[in-house]
């Protein structure tokens, strides 16, 4: 039965609102941003064709990029062991609390819920020297001498990943609670009756089923700290470099009206967090195919 012309406007005009939005907010800055990044100037009054001299400045002159870079991947680290380590753990115990689990939840939801400028604008009032609020209870308590400037140069970018990680380890608990909670019951019971320990139920059953939660979580994480810019502003304001991460640096760049050299580096950011994902998934994949949960 051949569809009508009056059916097939009708099934158009329900996709076409939600296809105009993302056309509108997301496919033409996109498209936008990658004209924009072979051009100089604010993109307002002058707008100048560079060609690939904004890349080339990115990729081989500007020291300042590739230590904003070396900073997100500090950062991106700390996430990826001790909040994902830590948000990892803390599932477990969850998964296994039958009364107390709602509340924890609850609990541990809280942080991702809340705004970074609030996070980071009250983590600054406790961190910073004097008249820090962490400063002055260590003080009081006989820990004088633990008080540090730890927004300080020698600890700023150390102090921003933590404060990161911890802001942070909400969301990857929820998901790792989740992704355990799917784990049918009858192959741990298979697994003890088969006389397996905990570690080889760990490493046999629940690593390899939770492998594609556990990609997802490095994936989100690495995204999201590679492009964390809110809280870090309100923390260390940039710390005149030392906690400049690669977004803090492209929003400097738009601030300078460099718009085509800011968009040149959101390009190759894109780009490098892209290879890192499909990175990511392909060793997952790997990994399940050899423990015999991924079918060839």
């Amino acid at each position: 039965m051949k569809t009508s012309f009056a059916d097939s406007a009708k099934n158009l005009s329900f996709v076409l609102p939600a296809f105009l939005i993302f056309s509108i907010f997301y496919l033409y800055p996109f498209i936008y941003t990658f004209i924009l990044s072979f051009h100089r100037g604010d993109a307002i009054s002058s707008l100048e064709f560079a060609g690939w001299a904004n890349f080339k400045e990115v990729l081989f002159y500007d020291k300042a990029w590739w230590r904003s870079m070396y900073n997100g991947v500090f950062i991106t680290f700390w996430a990826l062991s001790f909040q994902n380590i830590l948000a990892f753990l803390l599932a477990m115990a969850v998964d296994k609390a039958t009364r107390t689990g709602k509340i924890y939840r609850v609990i541990f939801f809280i942080l991702p819920v809340l705004s970074e400028i609030i996070i980071g604008l009250l983590m600054r009032e406790i961190l910073i020297s004097d008249p820090g609020i962490l400063n002055k209870w260590l003080t009081k308590s006989g820990f004088g001498f633990i008080a540090h400037d730890w927004l300080g140069t020698d600890a700023a970018l150390l102090t921003t990943a933590l404060v990161h990680s911890w802001k942070g380890f909400g969301w990857a608990f929820v998901i790792f609670l989740a992704g355990l909670q799917t784990i049918p019951e009858q192959l741990y019971e298979a697994a003890r009756i088969d006389g397996a320990n905990w570690w080889q139920t760990f490493f046999r059953v629940t690593v390899p089923l939770l492998m594609p939660v556990i990609a997802m979580v490095i994936v989100l994480t690495i995204l999201g700290t590679m492009q964390a810019f809110a809280m870090i502003l309100a923390l260390t304001r940039g710390a005149g470099g030392l906690t400049e991460v690669p977004t803090m640096r492209i929003y400097n760049h738009l601030r300078g009206n460099q718009v085509g050299l800011a968009c040149a580096e959101g390009v190759i950011l894109g780009f490098i967090l892209i290879i890192v994902s499909r990175m990511v998934n392909s060793i997952s994949k790997e990994i399940r195919r050899r423990w015999g949960v991924l079918s060839n």
